[in-house]
């Protein structure tokens, strides 16, 4: 039987875990990449996570996407398509490296913003991390750590982020930061 899915509280080395990710990509992407971001959970001080960071690789345009995904998969990493996130490139981390998610995104489309505002959003308000946090919580008891668990797990959050990112948007609108 497959276990539970695991959400751990805040560590701070998960910034010192993202910066290493960080420095083993650059040299790789460079001269494509805007940034190197680190998204999700793990990027939100005092937030509970799947101990596994996210990073999102920042390109300027669409037409640099194919030679980030041949560069990655001559590292090692498999590519996986959008994973149904039309706009985001995910990639499986080589079994040698830490466990990591990668995507690949263009600077200013929805998949970027999404991740970004959300990680913003929590890094603001301390009541919506301590919200989502619980929420994650009890999801994590609920659901299984297989393919099946881990879809139910992020769907059943989806409302929560969806409310978030809503909030996110509109202040961005307005001019807020």
């Amino acid at each position: 039987m497959t276990g539970m899915i695991v959400v751990s509280d805040y560590d701070p080395r998960w910034s010192e875990r993202f910066e290493e990710l960080r420095q083993r990509l650059a040299p790789h992407v460079a001269d494509l990449a805007v940034s190197i971001e680190h998204v999700g959970s793990t990027a939100v001080p005092g937030c509970v996570a799947k101990p596994i960071i996210d990073l999102d690789i920042v390109v300027s345009e669409e037409a640099f996407m194919p030679e980030v995904i041949s560069r990655l998969t001559g590292l090692g990493y498999r590519h996986e398509g959008d994973l149904g996130i039309r706009g985001r490139e995910a990639f499986q981390a080589p079994p040698v490296a830490p466990e990591h998610h990668l995507y690949g995104v263009v600077a200013g489309s929805k998949p970027h913003l999404d991740h970004v505002l959300l990680r913003d959003c929590l890094r603001r308000l301390p009541d919506e991390v301590q919200r989502y946090g619980t929420l994650k919580v009890a999801l994590a008891q609920r659901f299984h750590a297989d393919g099946e668990g881990r879809a139910a797990y992020s769907a059943a959050k989806s409302a929560l982020v969806e409310e978030l990112l809503a909030k996110s948007y509109a202040a961005r609108a307005a001019g807020e930061s």
